[in-house]
């Protein structure tokens, strides 16, 4: 297994939206909350000012989200989701049976399923390492954080629609 970091795979309207969400917290999102911090330091003695300290705190939650994105879009591959093969890859629907339960999921970035009822999981997560490449039929199980040994069948792969 190799420790190099998965490529993100990106739908293009997630990474529109995502570019968007960038372009407006790097610009007018700054700015607005560079002028909430001025107006609470203005209010005066800072220790007491809740004002200043939730606009810090509020500032640095926004700055890592603009880094966070910065990275995702720059190493994202951006398309159309993959053509399904029955293989378990980023961008695929897969419908397995989890620790005796059938569950269905999409794999890849939690962005790419916005707006929809599906549950994501990141191929770098445990269960998603251990079925990446896997093909419809095959058995696996995986270490749950909790330290539980989980059994997982590939019932189905298809091509995520979206």
């Amino acid at each position: 297994m190799s420790n190099d970091a998965p490529v993100t795979f990106l739908t293009q309207e997630a990474y529109d939206r995502l570019a968007a969400e960038l372009e407006q917290l790097s610009t007018t999102g700054r700015e607005e909350i560079a002028k909430r911090i001025e107006a609470a330091r203005e209010e005066g003695d800072l220790k007491e000012n809740g004002g200043y300290h939730a606009a810090k705190d509020e500032q640095g939650k926004q700055e890592a989200r603009i880094r966070t994105l910065q990275h995702l879009l720059k190493n994202a591959t951006v398309g159309d989701a993959p053509e399904s093969t029955g293989t378990v890859e980023p961008g695929t629907l897969v419908t397995a049976d989890i620790a005796g339960g059938e569950e269905t999921f999409l794999l890849g970035s939690r962005e790419i399923g916005v707006g929809s009822d599906l549950d994501v999981y990141s191929e770098a997560s445990p269960l998603g390492a251990a079925i990446i490449g896997l093909n419809e039929g095959d058995e696996t199980s995986y270490t749950a954080p909790n330290g539980r040994e989980i059994s997982v069948v590939i019932k189905k792969v298809e091509t995520y629609a979206g």
